[in-house]
Parts: C-alpha cells; sequence; structure tokens
C-alpha cells in the first residue's frame, strides 16, 4: 500500500506492507487524517521503523477478529499509536468510535487529538460557569476545540494568539482575545500553558493566590525558568500541573467529541484541507505558523 514515511524532517510517498490487524483491531481504510505538530517533533528525531499518523477517520473494512469494535463498512474516527499517514491502518477498537452520517469524514479527522486535549484539559481545570481561564498558544486545532467548549460551560476564557486573523474565530467562539500575554488581565482561576519559554512565567502571574497553571506543552522549544520570589508578586502558593492528554482508551471520548460535532456543539476548525499529496507542503505550513487551528489531508481514492 501506499503510504507516507519520514524523509528528512518531512514525509515522502513509498510502500509499506498493508497492516495484520491484532485480535481487537479493526483494519481502516483512511478517509482523511489530521497532522499535529507534535508530529512534526517526531519527524525531526530519528526513530527507525516509526511512522506518523494519529489521528484518522475512514471506513471499517475488516472488522476485530474478537468481535470488539465496529462492524465491517462503519464510518470511524480513530487515534490509533501510529503509522495513519497511508492507505489502511490497524486501529484498537477501544481507541474507535463510529460516526454519523451527518458528520463529514475531514471534521472527524481533526477531532482525535486536538478534541481529546481539549476535553481532558477541560476536565482537569475544572472549568465551570463563572471560572477565569487564561489559554496561551490557543490558535490550533486544541484551542479552538477548548474555547468552545469551555464556553458552553460557562468560563469565561482569554485566549493568547499571535495576530487578529489567527485570533478571529476564538472571538466568535466566546473568548476574550489579547496577542500577547501581557495584555491579559488577570487574576484567572487557572492557567492553562503550551507555549513554554518567557510565556509560562508571565501567564503564572496573572493566576489567583491559590490558583493552578496547567502546562501541556512547550511550543517555543525553549526551557523555562522560575524565580521563586515572583511567585510572592501575585499568584502566591499556585499550583502547576504537568499535563499530558494521552491515555488510552480514547473510544468513549471519542464518542463523546463525535456526540458535540453531530448536535451543533463543536465544530473543529478546518484551517486547511488538501489532498494527501500536499501533505509535505503543509507540514511546512503548519511549522511556519500558517496554518490556523488544524490542517486535513484527504485519501480522495479512499472515499
Amino acid at each position: 500500500m501506499r503510504a507516507l514515511l519520514p524523509e528528512a524532517g518531512s514525509v515522502a510517498f513509498g510502500e509499506a506492507d498493508e497492516p495484520v490487524p491484532r485480535p481487537d483491531e479493526a483494519l481502516v481504510k483512511v478517509a482523511a487524517f489530521s497532522v499535529n505538530r507534535g508530529e512534526l517533533f517526531q519527524l525531526e528525531s530519528d526513530r527507525p521503523g516509526w511512522r506518523p499518523g494519529k489521528d484518522v477517520a475512514g471506513l471499517v473494512v475488516q472488522a476485530a477478529a474478537d468481535g470488539s469494535g465496529p462492524p465491517a463498512c462503519s464510518r470511524v474516527v480513530g487515534h490509533p499509536p501510529s503509522a495513519g499517514w497511508a492507505e489502511y491502518v490497524a486501529v484498537p477498537t477501544s481507541s474507535l468510535a463510529e460516526i454519523p452520517a451527518s458528520v463529514s469524514v475531514r471534521s472527524a479527522a481533526a477531532l482525535p487529538l486536538a478534541g481529546l486535549t481539549a476535553l481532558r484539559l477541560l476536565r482537569a481545570s475544572g472549568a465551570t460557569a463563572g471560572t477565569r481561564v487564561l489559554l496561551t498558544g490557543a490558535s490550533g486545532g486544541v484551542g479552538h476545540c477548548l474555547v468552545e467548549l469551555a464556553a458552553a460551560a460557562g468560563a469565561e476564557v482569554t485566549a493568547v494568539t499571535a495576530s487578529s486573523d489567527r485570533g478571529r474565530r476564538l472571538a466568535e467562539l466566546g473568548a476574550a482575545v489579547v496577542h500577547d500575554v501581557r495584555d491579559a488581565v488577570g487574576p484567572f482561576d487557572v492557567a492553562l500553558e503550551s507555549t513554554g519559554g518567557d510565556v509560562l512565567p508571565l501567564a503564572l502571574a496573572r493566576v489567583k493566590p491559590g490558583g493552578t497553571l496547567i502546562w501541556f506543552g512547550q511550543a517555543s522549544r525553549r526551557p523555562v525558568t522560575l524565580d521563586f520570589f515572583a511567585f510572592f508578586d501575585g499568584p502566591e502558593s499556585a499550583s502547576i500541573r504537568h499535563f499530558h492528554y494521552a491515555s488510552a482508551p480514547y473510544g468513549e471520548d471519542l464518542a463523546t467529541l463525535v456526540r458535540l460535532t453531530a448536535a451543533g456543539r463543536l465544530h473543529p476548525e478546518l484551517g486547511r484541507v488538501a489532498d494527501w499529496s500536499e501533505t509535505a507542503a503543509v507540514l511546512t505550513d503548519l511549522r511556519e505558523r500558517r496554518v490556523r487551528g488544524n490542517a486535513v489531508l484527504t485519501l480522495e481514492q479512499n472515499r
């Protein structure tokens, strides 16, 4: 089968063996997949045998041998560990959810990593009606999903994004948008921080005493330096929590995301949709921050 293989920090087409599913895996014919910044970082490292691809949507062509999961011919969204940028991928049935006809494969493909991260961050933050939330690095897929979910829960969200264009949709979804974390007017009950570098201390300074900063990324790739005494200037006794969304199984949360999308309560932001032949170019645009929301690639021959 055709697959996108790592090559010099990007990808190129090559041939790979069609996957042989384990008893608890379904074989999915991929119709669309989403690319994420984390995969950019992985492509830059040398990982022999690894192939990219964690967000897929398509059709079950072989149901799991153990009888679990969706039957053959079901439209599904899945979150495999890897190897999803290909014509076929084996996905654990515990990481699959069926998608109704009202949800496109493009929208479904944008849900897994971004939606799972946003949904689980929202739970971790305890953001409910009246909670003041600061979100940095907000213009990606996670940010758009989180703003919409948090605003719907009644939270007051301030989103930090680099430009008016990248923040336009966030404002429509209910966030107050600023373009520098220094302009965020606190104090906030919780800060959700994904940039690292100089931004994390600035976000922390805007947390109320006893509040929480949840650290879920380091997109700047710059380490963080904290000053113990700076806590006394505002966020005294604040907590810093590390967060990573990845804890399988994913199926139940994927089903929740699909349900919210089908009901019109969640709208994945498709900032770029292109044929999978353009994946390398899209990765470059994602690296250069020219994509707002999610980037989705489609396999037209599989639709």
